[in-house]
């Protein structure tokens, strides 16, 4: 049976589309963009190929579906902006089978203008068909958010924003089919500059709570306890958590030399958040040193190397350079975590310990820097030597918080 939709990227904003599309009832072919593959139980799979879901690795049968959608990874470049390759090796795939009626929609996370200014010239020009006219054209800002139960691609609202009136009408006919409500956007920047809020918020509001940390252990302030307090407030506040830095996919973005100006709070919270991993080590050694002990030789276990809780996902972990800094003064550092059998930091396998109770005891310092749902925080605090909590999930007194 041919599909009816077509998702190019299969990594952590294509599959969960992918997965919707299959549930509402739509048959859906995916195509892989690069290595990225977002990961999926068996039962998962086994669920999808039922319901309809075939992976393709022909470009032939993109000729053949009624909507597509680009959801390829833009990892950052050298200079922090979204890497658009496999953005052009979809966009050029789709191009060259791209028929008349056809509603292409790009998800990827990019610069305002990037629909209009780079996948359209490249549709345009390898199908010889014309945007607006020919074939519908959209976006639509991803609103994934891996590990979370409570909003799904069915609950969640939908942005849509299209080159024409005509061409947002079509993609949200799609999305209609996926999620209780749909807003439509003016435009295509527009829906492309929602994105862009909705990533520089959290991470502007990240860097502000990362800064109360600091500041709040300067002061000998229990910042958790102000979070507490401060959440009660009914408006004009939302609650946000530090924590040993800043990973994942949604990369913060300040536009500079891609607009009319730099977003300066950005740039600037960026600077604060890739800061963080320092910041624990600096008081991972504080912490050595006020206990008669160096971080030369000192046994260091990191509970948790992924970005998110309860994911297999290692996307920008700040793991990785806290690991780096710790060997680079000389600890030994393992690890565990339930969700990463192995793990390498430069090339280098890194010791995974069997026994959490058992490492934590033997460890002279312990760092939780992920708050998986299966560690028993309670029982850690107490088997473990020295604990140094950067995500307070720790009972209160019971270990040293970031």
């Amino acid at each position: 049976m041919p599909a009816d939709l077509a998702v190019i990227g299969l990594g952590p904003l294509g599959l969960p589309l992918a997965q919707a599309a299959v549930a509402a009832g739509i048959a859906t072919a995916g195509f892989k963009t690069g290595p990225e593959v977002g990961s999926l139980s068996p039962a998962e799979l086994r669920r999808m190929l039922s319901g309809g879901f075939r992976p393709a690795t022909n470009p032939a049968e993109l000729g053949r579906v009624r909507t597509a959608v680009i959801c390829a990874p833009t990892p950052p470049d050298a200079d922090g902006n979204p890497d658009l390759s496999q953005v052009e090796t979809a966009a050029r795939a789709l191009a060259a089978h791209l028929r008349p009626h056809t509603t292409v929609i790009l998800e990827s996370p990019v610069h305002p203008g990037t629909t209009e200014n780079f996948l359209r010239p490249l549709l345009e020009e390898g199908s010889g068909l014309r945007a607006g006219r020919d074939f519908h054209l959209a976006y639509s800002p991803s609103r994934v958010d891996p590990g979370n139960r409570d909003f799904t691609p069915a609950n969640t609202p939908k942005v849509i924003g299209g080159l024409t009136p005509a061409c947002t009408e079509s993609a949200a006919a799609f999305y209609g089919r996926l999620t209780d409500k749909v807003v439509r956007a003016r435009g295509l920047r527009e829906a492309e500059t929602v994105q862009l809020l909705e990533t520089n918020f959290r991470h502007v509001n990240i860097a502000l709570v990362n800064e109360m940390a600091v500041l709040c252990h300067d002061l000998g302030v229990d910042l958790w306890d102000v979070i507490r307090c401060a959440e009660t407030k009914p408006f004009g506040y939302q609650a946000f958590r530090p924590g040993p830095g800043v990973g994942g996919h949604a990369v913060p973005q300040d536009l500079t030399g891609h607009g009319p100006r730099p977003l300066r709070m950005v740039e600037l919270a960026q600077q604060v958040n890739n800061q963080m991993p320092r910041y624990v080590i600096q008081r991972a050694a504080t912490l050595l040193n006020e206990h008669g002990k160096s971080a030369r030789g000192a046994r260091v276990l990191l509970l948790g190397v992924t970005y998110k809780a309860d994911l297999a996902d290692q996307q920008a972990t700040p793991a990785q350079e806290i690991a780096i800094r710790l060997m680079e003064l000389g600890a030994s550092v393992s690890y565990h975590d339930p969700h990463i059998p192995s793990w390498s930091v430069l090339d280098r396998p890194v010791p995974r310990a069997d026994s959490l109770y058992e490492a934590a005891a033997d460890a002279d310092l312990t760092i939780l820097l992920q708050q998986h749902r299966t560690y028993d925080l309670q029982g850690l605090s107490v088997k473990a030597q020295l604990l140094l909590d950067t995500r307070g999930a720790t009972p209160t007194g019971a270990a040293h918080r970031l």
